[in-house]
């Protein structure tokens, strides 16, 4: 005879239980929802306080530009004015100078021309920062750019320790297409830093080609030299070298920022290799041309009679 095994119904769900768990998920839901919306708010008043900084930033770095401009522009005349003086001084239009007096006067016309391009410096990176410059591209070749500089330091050549040499352009392509305007900017900007702060040797003045297209370059000198913990510093603003030479030149500490910034907006990039005593080699590198560049130009050719 077979014994019939009873079988136990599954136990009822606890309603009362699983209702409590539904609350609590439910509340916690809801803080999270309160959360969410709270991180937003607190995001959209972040993005709004940024919006309004930056729109500050801008209208601040507006009126700088507008400072910079109208002061350099009251400054000129009274420095152009002084200039012209003290040149018709030094050349004797109103008569003879005693030795002191020449000295004195010679004083005068060179704190001038540095004032002038401190206050030059000052509006091209106002300028550059306000998004006010504006790039003029055209064709050009390395030798007239070399010419150029080479005859605008010529008559300022005046230490006869220092000898300013232009290096052969070592490049396959001689048309470059960018603002030569710019690049000659940023070359007389290294060329001036070499000469001021090399008391003896040469400043030498080359051009090389790279593989990727692009052209570097550089300006190297025999002098004082940049510490190691300066090298990071010195394409600030207002950065300055401690030297005895430094403190009998007077300056901005703008020129080499500038150049930096003007490499920048032409697609390029600066460096810098130096050691103390050695001397120092700064660079500028760009692209041969900037983007939708016309055809070049076909190169001049020598004729013979």
């Amino acid at each position: 005879m077979g014994t019939d095994l009873a079988t136990t119904p599954p136990a009822a769900p606890d309603v009362a239980a699983l209702q409590a768990e539904l609350d609590q998920a439910a509340q916690r839901l809801r803080l999270l929802e309160e959360e969410l919306d709270e991180t937003n708010r607190g995001v959209l008043a972040l993005y709004a306080e940024l919006d309004t900084q930056a729109q500050q930033l801008r209208q601040a770095t507006e009126l700088k530009s507008r400072f910079l401009s109208y002061m350099s522009h009251e400054f000129r005349t009274p420095i152009t004015s002084v200039r012209r003086l003290s040149r018709m001084l030094m050349e004797r239009m109103d008569g003879p100078l005693t030795e002191e007096q020449e000295r004195q006067v010679s004083f005068i016309h060179s704190t001038s021309v540095e004032f002038g391009e401190m206050i030059d410096d000052l509006l091209d990176l106002a300028k550059v920062e306000a998004g006010r410059v504006e790039i003029s591209p055209e064709w050009f070749e390395l030798v007239d750019l070399f010419s150029a500089l080479r005859g605008m330091f010529k008559p300022i050549l005046v230490n006869p320790d220092v000898v300013l040499i232009f290096d052969e352009p070592q490049c396959q392509r001689q048309a470059l297409f960018t603002d030569d305007r710019k690049l000659s900017q940023i070359l007389r900007n290294y060329i001036s830093n070499a000469l001021k702060f090399t008391v003896k040797g040469e400043v030498r003045v080359a051009a090389v080609q790279n593989d990727d297209d692009t052209i570097t370059f550089s300006v190297s000198d025999t002098g004082i030299g940049i510490p190691k913990e300066l090298q990071n510093a010195i394409f600030q603003d207002f950065a300055q070298i401690e030297s005895p030479i430094q403190k009998r030149l007077r300056g901005t500490g703008l020129g080499l920022s500038l150049s930096k910034r003007l490499a920048q907006l032409l697609g390029g990039s600066v460096g810098l290799t130096s050691a103390m005593g050695v001397g120092s080699t700064f660079t500028v590198t760009l692209p041969f041309q900037l983007p939708a560049a016309p055809p070049p130009p076909v190169a001049r050719r020598s004729t013979t009679a």
